[in-house]
C-alpha cells in the first residue's frame, strides 16, 4: 500500500530563512502567536490551501490530525509538524516544551485511530507512542527537521520526556 500522506525527509538541509524563521518561533512573542494564534487558524488555512499556505510559511511540513476527544468524543482537528519514516508518519508531542501534554496527546491514547490529511491527500492511520532507542533514533531525525524540538526537550526537561508517536497506516 502507497502512503496516504505526502512523504518528508527530516534529513533535508535548512536554509537560512528557516533558521531565521525557527529563532523567532522560539521566542517569547513566537511561542505565543504559534500556541494561540497559528493553532486555531492554521487547520482553516491548510484545508482552503490543501497545504500550501501555512504560519510556518512552507519552512516546514504540517499535517492536520483529526482525533475524537478523550472525554468529548468529539472530532477534534490540529495541526502539527510531521515527518515520514518509510510509510509511517511521526509525530512530536512538544506543546512548545510546556510542562503539559499537549490535549492531541491525550485524545490519540484514548484512540488511537486517526485521521491525517496533507497537501489535499487525506489517510486513516493507528498511533503508537515510541520508547527506547527508537524513540532516541526519531526524536534525533526530529531535532534535524526541526532544532527548537531541542529547546522544547530542555523546557520540558524535569516536568515530562517530550512524546514521539508514530502513525501506520491503516489497510
Amino acid at each position: 500500500m502507497a502512503a496516504s500522506i505526502p512523504e518528508v525527509d527530516p534529513r533535508r538541509a535548512t536554509t537560512r530563512l528557516k533558521r531565521a524563521l525557527t529563532n523567532v518561533a522560539l521566542s517569547g512573542a513566537g511561542t505565543w502567536f504559534y500556541s494561540k494564534v497559528a493553532a486555531r487558524f492554521d487547520p482553516w488555512l491548510v484545508r482552503l490551501t490543501r497545504g500550501r499556505v501555512t504560519s510556518a510559511l512552507g519552512m516546514v511540513p504540517i499535517v492536520l490530525l483529526s482525533t475524537r476527544g478523550a472525554r468529548s468524543g468529539q472530532t477534534r482537528t490540529v495541526a502539527l509538524l510531521y515527518f515520514t519514516d518509510g510509510e509511517d508518519v511521526i509525530l512530536i508531542a512538544s506543546s512548545f516544551g510546556r510542562p503539559l501534554y499537549p490535549a492531541w496527546y491525550h485524545n490519540i491514547k484514548a484512540h488511537p485511530q486517526v485521521e491525517l490529511e496533507a497537501m489535499g491527500r487525506r489517510g486513516r492511520y493507528v498511533a503508537q507512542e515510541v520508547t527506547g532507542p527508537e524513540r532516541e533514533r526519531l526524536y534525533g531525525l526530529a531535532t534535524n527537521l526541526y532544532s527548537g524540538y531541542e529547546v522544547y526537550q530542555q523546557r520540558a526537561s524535569g516536568t515530562r520526556r517530550i512524546p514521539v508517536l508514530r502513525l501506520k497506516p491503516l489497510s
